[in-house]
């Protein structure tokens, strides 16, 4: 049965620094730079706070973890568990797999491994791998994604985790590479559908092209100055949902000005409505 889950993207204004991950080419090496955020609730105070709100399930970026030390990894999981709502997935937003730089590949894969063990440790029942940062018509590059989603879905099995990916970033941004990249990483490698990153005139064939192999569906609307949803667009991002039989989470994303809440509750009444009638 579907049910609400919630990205901590959709309160990136609130849970303090945002620590992204980027490759350092000439001292090939990672490096994390940090981002200034006001911090009104910590990660672990947010699995109780969306309980209170609602919601059965959270997404975390990977981000908004202030550290992965085993000691807190395990707070946070204690913190889910107190709560009652489930860690769906953890989402690493940093990796290309369709590097040509083998040094950096290497060092990706290995940062990627990292973050899935990390997944164990906090519980997290999936992790989203991004496929990919080449061109969208560069066919070796999505043989080269798919051997290594199926690499890594392979490792993350035997930590009971599983491999995500997602209609994220520029190798997947048709509808045409999703399919295909399904097809060859199918049963390995779940998916989410996010609404905001196909666009233009074939955007809901697009959607329907992955809806029905996806584990969960990023909601988000398109928001005018005032934070308000453009409810007739949404609605029919909704209703492909619905009608392909999806029947996971759908996750609420909402990255519009104002407050996050209230941003928040605005495409939540939708989504329950468009759900429950």
């Amino acid at each position: 049965m579907s049910y609400l889950s919630l990205s901590t993207w959709s309160l990136h204004r609130l849970l303090g620094p945002l620590r992204w991950t980027a490759w350092n080419a000439a001292g090939e090496r990672h490096v994390v730079n940090e981002q200034d955020q006001p911090q009104v609730l910590t990660l672990l105070q947010l699995p109780a706070e969306a309980a209170k709100r609602g919601y059965s399930a959270l997404e975390i970026c990977h981000f908004h973890f202030p550290s992965t030390d085993p000691e807190y990894l395990s707070q946070l999981r204690a913190a889910f568990h107190a709560s009652g709502v489930r860690f769906d997935t953890l989402l690493l937003d940093y990796g290309d797999l369709t590097s040509k730089d083998p040094i950096r590949l290497t060092a990706d894969l290995a940062l990627i491994r990292a973050w899935i063990d990390a997944a164990a440790v906090c519980g997290a029942k999936q992790i989203r791998i991004v496929a990919g940062e080449s061109d969208a018509s560069d066919e070796t590059a999505l043989a080269q994604s798919a051997q290594h989603l199926r690499e890594l879905a392979s490792y993350a099995k035997g930590k009971h985790v599983n491999v995500i990916t997602e209609n994220f970033k520029a190798l997947t941004a048709t509808g045409e590479n999703c399919r295909e990249l399904i097809s060859l990483t199918r049963p390995d490698v779940g998916w989410i559908t996010d609404f905001g990153n196909f666009s233009g005139a074939r955007k809901y064939e697009e959607l329907d092209m992955i809806l029905t192999h996806s584990v969960s569906v990023h909601a988000k609307a398109q928001y005018d100055e005032r934070g308000l949803p453009d409810r007739a667009e949404f609605e029919l991002c909704l209703d492909r949902a619905i009608g392909s039989g999806f029947d996971g989470a759908f996750v609420l994303i909402y990255d519009g000005p104002g407050d996050m809440w209230e941003g928040l509750e605005r495409i939540k009444t939708i989504v329950e409505t468009r759900l429950h009638g």
